[in-house]
């Protein structure tokens, strides 16, 4: 199936998706409210079959006050592969968890919360993968401040 082809047959089984525009493979926009269901959708509708998610992460869109998760699907059966991107609030920093789809978002999303401090609901373990359990913060934030950090005048 062709790049045209997967996004029309995604849109017209999961009308809430939007297409990404200016990406560099097939990719679609999704709501977080609609987040489970659409990948539900792509893991386990046989035209589809995305049995693979590739990686999980996130962007910080610290002035739009606002996180993009980033994830990259692939279908072992098919062979094609999907983006899949979806805006939380940087606030909250709440998204909910894609570890009862897929194994691989379980050690993913520890990722993720580790180093942006994005928080899943429903994961079974989420903690730290990477830094220490009492590290202050989280290091891939824009705004994330270390006094051992050497910042650089412009």
């Amino acid at each position: 199936m062709d790049a045209e082809n997967l996004i029309n047959t995604i849109i017209s089984l999961q009308p809430a998706c939007r297409i990404k525009e200016q990406a560099d493979r097939p990719s679609i926009e999704v709501a977080a409210e609609n987040l489970p269901a659409i990948m539900e959708t792509l893991c386990n509708n046989d035209r589809l079959a995305f049995d693979m998610l590739l990686d999980h992460t996130a962007i910080d869109h610290e002035p739009l006050a606002k996180f993009e998760l980033v994830y990259n699907l692939y279908s072992t059966l098919h062979g094609h592969y999907l983006m899949v991107t979806c805006d939380i609030e940087r606030q909250s920093a709440l998204a909910p968890t894609m570890s009862m789809i897929w194994s691989a978002a379980h050690w993913q999303e520890r990722e993720v919360y580790d180093l942006f401090g994005i928080r899943y609901e429903g994961h079974s373990d989420l903690r730290r993968i990477f830094l220490e359990d009492d590290w202050q913060g989280h290091p891939l934030r824009k705004d994330y401040k270390d006094p051992d950090m050497l910042e650089f005048e412009k």
